[in-house]
Parts: C-alpha cells; sequence; structure tokens
C-alpha cells in the first residue's frame, strides 16, 4: 500500500512536557517490518554517542562520536558509506545538531528531509546519546489473512484518494501549490501576524509556482515506499551562493514559514533556509515562527543588535536568518534563548515581547498558516494533546452524519465539529500510514484491516480505537500537569485580524463557551477537562480511572 513505510514516534515531549505523537513517510517503517520487528522500544541512555543497526534479525549499538555535528543529510550518507550499503539496501533515521544539543523543538529526519517533526522527539533522541538508526531492509514477509483482498483494497483506497481533486493534486505536485493558493486565499501566516494581507509582487509570487519550483531545481522524483505518486522530489540549487546544495524540495510549512512568515519574498533563499532546517534538525514550523517573533521583536526595539549577537534581524534578511538557524541549532549565544521555544524566549525577555509570541498555552506553535482564518485548526491546535493537530480531515463528516459544510466563523458549531469527528484522523495514523494516500476513507481503512488481520471492525469501532488514543493522551497530560487552562491560545495567536478576508473576525471572547461544549461532547468535566469516569469506561480505559479521579 502507497505510504506504508511511515513510521510514528511516540514519547514525552520536549517542546509541551506532554504527550508527543509525530510522523515520518520513507522507507524506515517497510524495512524495519521486513527485518522481523514491529518497533522499537528506547530506553535509558548510552554512556557516549551511538547509533543503532538493525540487520538480519538482530540489533547492534555502534560508535556515533564520528557522528557529531554533522547534519542529518550527512549522517545518513556517512552511514551508509560506513555499512557499504546502496541507496534503497537501508535505510537511515538521524538527528542533527539540533537534537544533539536538545533543542525543544528538534526533530527526526528520515530517508534525507523527511521529517518527524512535532513537540522536540529529536531531544528526546538526544538525551538518550543516540545519534541515528539504521535498518536494512530484510526479507521477510509480512503475513497476511487475505492477501489479495489487501491488494485489492490498497488499488481501491489510492483510487478513492485521486477521486479528490485535493489529493490528485498533491499526487502530482506535492503541497507546492499551496502558497499561492494560501496567499490569494488569505490564510498564509505574514510577518508573525502582524497583517493578514501578503505584500508580494505577482512575478515574486509567481516564483513559488509548483511549476516553478521544480524547474529551478531541477528536481526529480525521490518517492517513498510503494509510492505511485510524485509528490516528494530531491532537486538542487541552482544559482547564487548555495549553487550545487542538494535538497529535499519542501513542502508547504517551509516555504510559507521562510517566506510571508519572515518576510522574504526570494523562493531561492526560501528553500535554503527550509533545507538548512531540515539539515540542522528542526521542526520548520517552531524554528519559522520562532525567528518571526524575534524579528518583530527587533523591529520594534524590544530587542537590539547587541541582543542577537550582532545579527541585523530585520524582514527579508536570509542571511541573518541563516546564521541564527545554527545559533539555535548549537544553542550558541541568543540563540540558547530561543532554542527553547518562541513560549520561554518570551518569557526570558519579557515585556512586551509576551504580547508578540505566537503559542499554545501548552507551548507548541500553530502550523504554517495564519489560523486566525482558520478557526478549526486553530481550536484544534490549541486542544490537541501532542503538539501538533489531532482532528483535521471532514471526511468522516458524511460517515457520522454530519453536514459536510458549515460556517467556519461559528464558535459553536466548530467545536462541535472538532468534538464530532475526533478520533478519526488519530486511527488513520494508528495504521502508519500517509494521509495523502488513505485520504482518512475510513471504512477502506478498515476492510483493509479486517482483510489483513481476518478481524470484523468497522468504521465506528476505527472512531473508538483514536478516541480510546486521545483520552490516554490527556489523561497522560493531566497528569504531568497540562490542565484546561493551557488548551488556549496566546494572545496574539487568538487575536483577531484586523485586515484581510476576516477582519474583524475573532475567536477570543467565545473561546471559554467553545471549550466547555468541546469537554461536555467529549464526556469531560466541563471545567477540567478531564474525562469523566463513564467515558473512560466505555473506552475500555477503567485502569484510568483511579489516576484522574481518585
Amino acid at each position: 500500500m502507497g505510504g506504508s513505510g511511515t513510521i510514528a514516534v511516540v514519547t514525552k515531549g520536549a517542546l509541551t512536557n506532554g504527550a508527543a505523537s509525530t510522523q515520518a513517510n520513507g522507507f524506515f517503517g517497510a524495512f524495519l517490518r521486513f527485518s522481523g520487528f514491529d518497533g522499537i522500544i528506547l530506553q535509558g541512555a548510552a554512556p557516549d554517542w551511538v547509533y543503532l543497526y538493525i540487520h538480519d534479525g538482530k540489533a547492534e549499538l555502534k560508535d556515533a562520536r564520528h557522528l557529531i555535528g554533522k547534519d542529518t543529510f550527512e549522517v545518513e550518507r556517512a552511514v551508509k558509506d560506513e555499512l557499504r550499503k546502496k541507496e534503497r539496501e537501508i535505510s537511515v533515521l538521524s538527528i542533527g545538531p539540533a537534537g544533539e544539543n536538545l533543542v525543544r523543538f528538534a526533530c527526526i529526519a528520515v530517508d534525507t528531509g523527511h521529517a518527524a517533526a512535532h513537540n522536540g522527539v529529536g531531544a528526546v533522541m538526544g538525551s538518550k546519546k543516540l545519534k541515528a538508526i539504521a535498518v536494512e531492509r530484510g526479507r521477510g514477509a509480512v503475513p497476511l489473512k487475505d492477501k489479495q483482498s489487501v491488494s485489492r483494497l490498497a488499488r481501491e483506497i489510492l483510487a478513492n484518494t485521486l477521486a479528490d481533486k485535493f489529493y490528485e493534486s498533491i499526487a502530482a505536485w506535492g503541497t507546492l501549490p499551496a502558497v499561492i493558493t494560501a496567499s490569494q486565499a488569505g490564510f498564509i501566516p505574514n510577518r508573525n501576524y502582524t497583517t493578514s494581507i501578503h505584500d508580494i509582487a505577482p512575478d515574486k509570487l509567481a516564483t513559488y509556482s509548483p511549476q516553478s519550483i521544480r524547474e529551478r531545481l531541477k528536481a526529480r522524483p525521490n518517492p517513498c515506499w510503494a509510492c505511485a505518486s510524485k509528490h516528494c522530489h530531491l532537486g538542487e540549487i541552482t544559482e547564487g551562493k548555495y549553487a550545487g546544495r542538494i535538497v529535499e524540495e519542501p513542502e508547504y510549512e517551509g516555504l510559507a514559514g521562510f517566506s510571508a512568515l519572515v518576510g522574504i519574498d526570494d523562493v531561492t533563499m526560501t528553500v535554503v533556509l527550509a533545507n538548512q532546517a531540515d539539515r540542522l534538525g528542526m521542526d520548520v514550523n517552531e524554528v519559522s515562527w520562532t525567528i518571526a517573533w524575534v524579528i518583530e521583536c527587533y523591529e520594534k526595539g524590544i530587542l537590539t543588535r547587541k541582543d542577537t549577537d550582532g545579527l541585523d534581524m530585520t524582514w527579508g534578511n536570509g542571511e541573518a536568518i541563516m546564521a541564527m538557524l545554527g545559533k539555535i541549532a548549537r544553542r550558541q549565544g541568543f540563540g540558547n534563548i530561543l532554542a527553547d521555544g518562541v513560549m520561554r524566549a518570551a518569557r526570558h525577555v519579557g515585556g512586551k515581547a509576551l504580547e508578540l509570541a505566537i503559542h499554545t498555552g501548552k507551548g507548541n506553535t500553530p502550523r504554517s498558516h495564519d489560523h486566525r482564518v482558520m478557526w478549526l485548526e486553530l481550536f484544534d491546535t490549541c486542544v490537541s494533546n501532542t503538539g501538533t493537530l489531532e482532528t483535521q480531515s471532514k471526511a468522516p463528516l458524511k460517515l457520522l452524519g454530519l453536514p459536510e459544510t458549515y460556517d467556519s466563523f461559528d464558535p459553536m458549531t466548530i467545536s462541535t465539529v472538532e468534538a464530532r469527528i475526533k478520533g478519526a484522523m488519530i486511527f488513520e495514523d494508528s495504521m502508519v500510514t500517509c494521509r495523502f494516500q488513505t485520504a482518512t476513507a475510513l471504512e477502506l481503512l478498515c476492510r483493509a484491516v479486517n482483510a489483513a488481520t481476518g478481524w470484523d471492525m468497522d468504521f465506528r469501532e476505527a472512531m473508538t480505537v483514536g478516541l480510546r488514543a486521545v483520552n490516554l493522551a490527556r489523561a497522560f497530560n493531566l497528569r504531568a500537569g497540562i490542565g484546561a487552562e493551557l488548551d488556549a491560545p496566546s494572545p496574539r495567536y487568538g487575536s483577531t485580524p484586523r485586515d484581510g478576508l476576516a477582519a474583524g473576525r475573532g475567536i477570543a471572547s467565545h473561546w471559554d463557551k467553545m471549550l466547555r461544549n468541546y469537554y461536555k461532547l467529549m464526556g469531560w468535566d466541563e471545567e477540567t477537562g478531564k474525562p469523566l469516569p463513564p467515558t473512560l469506561t466505555g473506552l475500555g480505559l477503567d485502569d484510568v480511572i483511579p489516576q484522574l479521579w481518585p
């Protein structure tokens, strides 16, 4: 099945100190399974830097001291050379300098450019002094109850996905078209939310088209395991100071985060910066929001050139941003403060800086969108347990008998939709498949599960599986001290746009009512957000009740 080489990384997140669950694509998941392993559990920490090598049905730790300081692209190449393996004989997962230095939003990179990006999982790996995991492509087979039905359903799932115009575009161009779409539709994040209008010349905006980017990079397809889509590409910078650099074609998040958000209109610099974040091993979302906050603080005199280690942190200054990325990844100078993320950096600076910081109460930043015009994503980002989205797809609406269109600025509708479709996306994530291949098609996914296992799962049971994970993560966070008071946006994140398509429409005044409605529909206490005993019992989580309700 396309996208079935995906992996999920689950741990306690370094950014929120709560649950973390984030995914990456590539070949690692498939190669691991063919090697006879369902997963990897990492406990404790090594006395010195090592990498894990999985091959021939066994796992061994190898010295990684010579890999320290190398970026994720360099680590992958070095490990493959050291083990004398060709490109598709082995898959390498690694951290960059950011993970080594415990940057709170460090990511884990897989197979040149794919990233398990959210909630500091790279810092957790770094705390264990584990630089990389390499897994050879084993010769084992995955046991299936009905192999023919699984193959047929894989084709049916792909056909269903490509029948949707959005996913058809993804298959051809990835998320590249979203920059122009977001700019024109008004949801690209502009200069740290100081405006909702993307002030860019038409000819400059045109250079961010997918056709332009692929031509500029001389891009070539670099698909994930068993994937027929032309989503992922590798390319090369062909002009300017960085000519010759090999890059992974950025996703929308990196393109938006290092263009409109930080005031850059040079597409080559945007691609270079997004790639540098990947190489250093940092979540492009968190680091670009951090840079945008620094620039606004610098522009308003809250930070000075002395504070920024002599860097002229102004809108559009790509070289200064490049230098600051290196400082953050290595915790050098002011970068040491920024390495803890927007929320903690703002608290360190204090005063007016707090008013400019965009983050949730838990401490993570949003995706590279202006969520003030996307209330469902804003609300979901704030109530999510894992430091990233939990509820996104509209696919379950029809299955659940809900209207497929609704007022996206109606507060009670938004909080109701959030609760009603909660669990669907988490179930799909538990399949460890790429959403761009499966499109949250719950009924088809259930049929695939049944064909593979001989079970008899339907979509309502799938929703229950997802809700069980959501409630467990909620209980984990509550035990860690992350309660209802943190289910909220920072003042700037929840602010009312002054211009653009959503000018004057603000979510903040509705927040408390939305939260209570959401808690009620989730079967949680309306004041504390604690899952109620009957809710936990209904999900088979009786053992959690004494931990929340002693």
